[in-house]
Parts: C-alpha cells; structure tokens; sequence
C-alpha cells in the first residue's frame, strides 16, 4: 500500500530534529526568493525601460516571461521531485534560479534579460513544488507541520509586498540590476545549506516521466498564462480579448489541458495521477487557491499603481506602504498553524475568505483625496490577516493523506492554481479597470485623470471582492475536512 504523510515520516527524517529548524529557514526562505522575483522587478522596470530600451509592450515580458514558463513547468518540476529527489532537484532548481539571476543582472540586451528571466521561470518551477513537497516529508509531527506550514505560508503569501519593499530599496539605492544580482548569494548559501540540513531521501524507484503528459500539460498552463497575460486591456481602454493572439493562445490552452486530462487518466505514470483529485477536499483546496490568485495578484499590481500614480509615491514609500499588510499575513499565519490543530481548517478557511472579501470591497472605497492612514492602512490589513488564515489550512488539506511518492505532484498543482489564477485576475481586473479609466477620461477633462484612474481601479478591487465570496461558497460547498483528516498534516 502507498505510504501516506499522515502516517509515516519520510526517510532521514527521524533523526533530523535538531535540524528541523534549520531546515524549514532553507525552504521559507527558497520560496521567499521565488516568489517575490515577480513583484521585485515592478518597481524597476522605469530603469529596465531606460536602460535597455524596451518598448511598452515588450517591457511586460520582463515579468510575463517569467511567470509564463514558471507556471508551465510547475507540473514537470512537481514531478522531477517525486521521481528524481526532491532535495536533489531543489538544489538543482536553486542553482539554475541564482545562475539565471546572474545572467540577467548583466544583461546589455533585451532578448539577453528575457532569455535570463525564462530560466528564472524554471528554476522556480523546480524549487517551488519541492519546497512545500519537502516541508510535508521533513516534518511529521501534526503540531510542527503546522507551524511549519505557517511559516511557509507567511513566506508565500508575502513574497509579493516583500519583492515592491526590497525592489524599492535596491533601485534607489543601487541599481536596477541588483533586483536580479540579491538572489546569487542568497540562492548559493541556500542550495548549499539545503545539502546538510535537508532530508536526502532517493527518489521513486521504477517511475518514469510521462512524456506526452508533461507536453500537454506543459504546454496548456503555458498557453493558458500566455494568453491572459496579454488579454488585459491597456491604458487607452482597447481590449485584447478579442485579438488573434489571444484567442489563439487561450484556444490552444484549453485544448492541450484537456488532452493532458484524458492522457493523466490512461498514464500508467501520469504526471499528475488523477487518484490525488478524488478527494472533495484536495479539490476544494486548489479551486480555493485559483481564487485566491485570481483575487489577489491582480490587487496588488493595481494597489501599487493606484499609490505611485494618484497618490504620487516613491517607489520607496511605496514598498513601505506594503509593510503592515505584510505583518498582517505573517501574524494571521502563525495565527492559524496554531488553531488549525484545535478548530480545524474549515473554520479558518470561511473566516479567512469573508475577511478578504470584505477587506476588498472597503479598499474599492479609496479616492484620489484619501490619504494612507484612512483609506488604505485598514484594508490592507484586514486583506494581509484574511489571505494569512487562508493559506496554511489550504496546504494542509491539500497534502493531507496524500500518498508520500505524490507529495510533489499535488504540491505543484496547488503552485498552478496560484499561477494561473494570478494571470486570470491580471487579465480580468485589468480589464475592468482600464475599460473605466478611457471611459471616464473620455468624458473629462485632462486634469480629472487621476480621478478616472481612482474609480477605475475601485472597480477593479470590487471585482475582486466579489471573486473571494466565490472562495467563501467553494469553502461552504466542497470542503468537508476533519480535524482528524489533518491528524499528520
């Protein structure tokens, strides 16, 4: 029978108590790195702009590039992990990431940093699934994996305030190129403290990749995260939905994950086994994190736009308005690996999801006139402890009972759900938000931009607002877990 995590610690694991802590600091602060090199170029990109001569369009590429190939291969990185070592390939997906950085950092072209920012997207799709695949193996004990969790939840869910905070300070203080250049040291130290520290469990005897799986899988998130990057409608109000490329691209997507669908439920050696997906409760998970994504990315993007271009902040201030909503995800989190264990997950996941919605819906309320302290401190920290309460019960019940050789594969699918919901929010509140701001500039005078921009943008996060109720109802409908199903998560 399949061993699950719930019931049996992985190999190396028992006697590796006094390296737990140093264990869980080397996967928080891997996934820390991956996740906010998406944020940390976009206080950067003006610089990048100036310094290598991008147009406007190509000038997104500098962060779509990287989110494209990192969702298209979170999948084939997932299960690497399981077939291959997921320590081995953390390691191995660290080094590509730091090497890749280094390249980019010295980029004198612009095909030279999008080439960079590709690989970056790569190696964060090996480190990612094996970060949370190995938290799940390295520590057994239900009240240490929940605070384990915890942390590895504030790293995530944080990355992206994280990424504008230490992207403004390198920018005005240093360079452009050390957006790029901060994560070689960091991904060295980390890579090598990852060989002591980290359990080094063999990979699963007699698995082999599942080749067309992995091409239609691959492929499908691809397509899917290429074609609503570039759906979003510009500044102008031209929507792109309906443009050759995108539906193309999002035709082709649609296409591909339903062959990989009918090819994972045929796989003797699926890259995603379909048995991880008969769980109501797993599923619920990943629906729960699209939303998440959905709701979430799209804010932040349109958040730190709204204080640089209404309010007029620097990009440092801007990094530091980010800061209470940061502590406030921290917080929640280490709030919710504590009560997890004694109230269950669904609790948490209602309670978290309500508060980000309502949190939303206040942040739509922000004017050109307001000022931080009224208009935006509030919700951003009631947005930071709804997201906080929301993240470790997700990845609990999404790795609860999974058997220990899938642990990868089901990690990496929550990754995906996060990606792609982080596209389908970019495209969906751009959107609304840019449709509102050319109407309303359209019909007032030149001066009254700011204000288009406020209310359209206070569209945005209503839209928003109204994606996290649907996480309230998938949270009522789908998940059903126990606080004994969680027993070993």
């Amino acid at each position: 029978m399949a061993t699950t995590l719930s019931a049996v610690p992985a190999a190396g694991t028992r006697n590796s108590g006094r390296h737990l802590g140093l264990a869980l600091l080397v996967i928080a602060t891997a996934q820390l790195m991956v996740v906010l090199d998406t944020s940390i170029v976009y206080v950067a990109l003006p610089h990048i702009q100036a310094a290598l001569g991008f147009s406007g369009s190509g000038l997104e590429w500098v962060v779509n590039g990287y989110a494209l190939v990192f969702g298209g291969l979170l999948l084939l990185g997932g299960r690497a992990g399981d077939l291959l070592g997921r320590r081995r390939m953390f390691v191995i997906g660290l080094l590509l990431f730091s090497a890749a950085s280094l390249a980019g950092g010295l980029a004198t072209s612009q095909a030279w940093l999008l080439a960079a920012r590709a690989v970056q997207g790569a190696g964060g799709a090996i480190v990612a699934p094996a970060a949370l695949a190995l938290i799940a193996t390295t520590f057994p004990e239900s009240r240490a994996r929940s605070r384990a969790m915890g942390v590895y939840a504030a790293m995530s869910v944080a990355g992206a305030a994280v990424g504008l905070i230490a992207g403004g300070l390198l920018v005005t203080y240093v360079s452009w190129r050390w957006v790029l250049f901060v994560n070689v040291p960091i991904g060295i130290v980390v890579a090598l403290a990852a060989l002591v520290v980290l359990p080094g469990a063999p990979g699963r005897s007699g698995g082999r990749f599942d080749l067309p799986g992995a091409i239609a899988g691959t492929g499908g998130v691809a397509a899917l995260v290429y074609g609503l990057s570039n759906a979003t409608a510009g500044s102008d109000g031209t929507s792109h939905w309906g443009d050759a490329s995108v539906v193309t691209a999002l035709t082709a997507g649609g296409v591909l994950v339903a062959a990989f669908a009918v090819i994972e439920a045929r796989s003797r050696h699926a890259l995603l086994p379909v048995r991880l997906l008969r769980s109501r409760d797993r599923v619920g998970a990943y629906l729960i994190m699209l939303g998440v994504g959905t709701a979430l990315f799209g804010v932040l993007f349109f958040l730190n736009f709204f204080v640089q271009d209404v309010w007029g902040y620097s990009a440092l201030r801007t990094g530091a308005a980010f800061l209470p909503m940061t502590a406030a995800m921290f917080a929640a989190s280490g709030a919710a690996a504590t009560l997890v264990s004694r109230i269950g997950a669904r609790p948490l996941l209602l309670a978290g999801a309500a508060i980000t919605a309502a949190a939303l819906y206040w942040l739509s309320l922000l004017t050109e006139h307001g000022t931080y302290a009224a208009g935006m401190l509030g919700p951003t920290l009631a947005i930071g402890a709804g997201v906080g309460l929301l993240m470790v019960p997700l990845q609990l019940v999404a790795l609860a009972r999974v058997p220990a050789a899938d642990a990868g594969a089901a990690a990496s699918l929550l990754n995906v759900g996060r990606q792609v919901g982080g596209s389908i929010g970019l495209a969906v509140l751009g959107t609304v938000a840019w449709t509102v701001v050319a109407d309303r500039a359209r019909t007032q005078a030149a001066a009254a931009y700011q204000q288009a921009l406020a209310v359209g943008f206070d569209r945005a996060f209503q839209v928003a607002a109204g994606m996290a109720l649907l996480i309230v109802v998938v949270a009522i409908a789908v998940v059903r877990v126990r606080r004994a199903d969680l027993a070993g998560s």
